[in-house]
């Protein structure tokens, strides 16, 4: 991607010059192929925890047993940066730029249809963070808070979604921004609220199945900004599509289980299989169209 010298969010708020007050989360990143003592997640582990947690950016907090819906007092947070501004290195520039760039997509889109978009507003925090969807470490992964409408990422992810995710590549880096945006998007239209509402009644296979139909949304309205993405000229180069669609088949279900596990439970998916998610961005980037992106009315996935 040709970033450089393009217009940054306004939108950002650099939470990284300190942690959070009180007891935080702490999930050991591994080294190597050893286990850590006390409770310590390994290797296969931390797979699952980072496919559970990132791109369930409905609400990953409910799988640690965190979603309380309470609202945390950001008082003790506030940093010594102004909060709208990402300090001056080029991961936090480049993740600036994308978001930007999801506004002008989405306030275009939405307008035509005769509506606003309130635009997100992305965290970034190093080890731990608290938003109104309760606290995490990083290793919970990149996600989405519906309670305050903010976008949250620990960017030294971006060297795990590289290294031990096997997805390198900046325009994959974009689309696990521009899959958080897709659940704001949700938020906008109704659809995390009526699926937190539904999910509440529903037995857990059943509740799985339907997180799959959000989460392929949310991918497919990343393959819609990357279709306007790439019409713009000189931002979008040879190969960068190719770099997302292998970042969503490195992160389907059945593809994280068999590296974690050595087998597959699909009754367990809640996020979409490898030929899903690459199948539903491509049908966002092939139209461009929002209406393309209704998982919940098709039999087939």
């Amino acid at each position: 991607m040709r970033w450089k010298g393009r217009r940054g969010s306004g939108n950002v708020e650099d939470r990284r010059s300190f942690r959070t007050a009180g007891r935080s989360m702490r999930f050991p990143m591994p080294r190597g192929k050893t286990t850590r003592r006390g409770g310590g997640i390994g290797l296969g582990g931390i797979v699952v925890v980072l496919l559970i947690s990132w791109v369930t950016g409905v609400n990953p907090l409910t799988l640690l047993g965190l979603d309380q819906g309470q609202s945390y007092d950001s008082g003790p947070q506030q940093s010594s940066t102004t909060a709208t501004s990402p300090r001056s290195d080029e991961t936090a520039k480049f993740v600036s730029v994308v978001l930007a760039d999801t506004e002008n997509t989405w306030n275009d889109l939405l307008a035509q249809n005769g509506m606003t978009y309130p635009e997100p507003k992305l965290v970034l925090f190093s080890d731990a963070v608290r938003s109104a969807c309760g606290q995490a470490s990083s290793a919970v992964g990149p996600f989405y808070c519906s309670q305050d409408s903010k976008i949250y990422i620990d960017l030294t992810f971006y060297r795990q979604l590289a290294n031990q995710l096997q997805a390198p590549g900046d325009f994959a880096q974009a689309y696990v921004l521009a899959h958080e945006v897709g659940h704001h998007l949700q938020n906008v239209l109704g659809v995390l609220p009526e699926f937190h509402k539904a999910r509440r009644g529903m037995s857990e296979r059943d509740a799985n199945a339907l997180s799959v139909r959000v989460e392929l949304q949310a991918d497919c309205f990343a393959g819609i900004w990357a279709h306007f993405a790439a019409q713009q000229q000189g931002f979008v180069e040879d190969g960068d599509i190719e770099e997302a669609l292998n970042a969503a088949s490195r992160i389907g279900d059945d593809t994280l289980q068999k590296q974690a596990r050595g087998y597959v439970v699909p009754e367990s998916f809640n996020h979409g299989t490898s030929e899903q998610r690459v199948r539903w961005f491509r049908e966002g980037f092939k139209s461009g169209r929002i209406q393309a992106c209704d998982t919940f009315s098709t039999d087939r996935l």
